[in-house]
């Protein structure tokens, strides 16, 4: 069930998730079990792990999904943990700010007729992007507090 065409059913339960970055895509698991691979856009300066506001790039680490917000700017939004307190800790020592606001989203509302073309590039500030179609499987099937691995 791991191709893109594919909709996730409607009861499915994802358990876990991991990023890997430098391949633009997000596995969704169910145990052992690959449920889907999305193709993803990044933050406009992906690499390397996000370390103060502003930088552009998407965290790496061990987070959890700490909210959802059905009202969000972008289609649907699944929020992720970060900074946690390494982030906070290591922010402080360069004197910034981690950020935050850290999200799984689908397109900025009022142009979800723009598709999977906006994944011809990174653009955002350092969430994690899919299409509207895809952001409405996850928001259904991903609970708050489940697990997402960020690779770089």
């Amino acid at each position: 069930m791991s191709s893109n065409s594919n909709r996730l059913p409607e009861d499915a339960v994802i358990d876990h998730i991991v990023v890997e970055k430098s391949q633009r895509q997000m596995h969704v698991y169910f145990g052992d079990s690959l449920l889907k691979t999305y193709p993803i856009a990044l933050g406009f300066s992906p690499v390397g792990h996000k370390e103060v506001e502003g930088d552009g790039k998407t965290p790496e680490g061990l987070y959890y999904i700490d909210s959802k917000n059905p009202n969000s700017a972008y289609h649907l939004n699944l929020g992720v943990s970060y900074p946690n307190e390494q982030d906070r800790t290591h922010a402080e020592a360069l004197g910034q700010s981690p950020g935050g606001d850290i999200k799984i989203h689908g397109l900025k509302n009022g142009v979800g007729f723009i598709g999977s073309a906006h994944r011809q590039q990174d653009w955002i500030a350092g969430c994690i992007a899919v299409t509207n179609e895809e952001m409405e499987e996850l928001y259904r099937s991903v609970a708050i507090g489940t697990p997402i691995e960020i690779k770089p």
